[in-house]
């Protein structure tokens, strides 16, 4: 069954704004420390680029007003199938300083 672009919108935000509350008052060092938080984190990351992957295939003129979207589908392959190289400071990072503004344009694309 097809969705439509907002619905799938909503997902990729639903899911950011997610790992924004999981990680609210969170430090690095206690990101490390917490394992469940960090898998969250990851699967939450992989609805945002799957979400993405979906808007791509079936609406690539919503997608293409998402900068760097690309970007974030592969991000979520690195976390689907390279689970073994994943990198949970990078995980943090991207969270603390990538995600609002991506959160911004799919906020701005729908």
């Amino acid at each position: 069954m097809r969705r439509d672009s907002k619905t799938i919108l909503r997902d990729a935000i639903k899911a950011g704004e997610d790992i924004l509350e999981m990680l609210d008052g969170m430090n690095e060092t206690a990101f490390l420390a917490d394992l469940r938080t960090q898998r969250a984190t990851e699967r939450s990351f992989e609805i945002v680029g799957e979400a993405l992957a979906r808007l791509a295939r079936e609406f690539p003129e919503v997608a293409a007003r998402i900068p760097e979207h690309r970007r974030v589908i592969d991000f979520r392959n690195v976390l689907a199938h390279g689970y073994d190289s994943v990198d949970p400071r990078l995980v943090f990072d991207l969270a603390r300083t990538r995600l609002p503004a991506l959160l911004a344009s799919l906020r701005a694309a729908g």
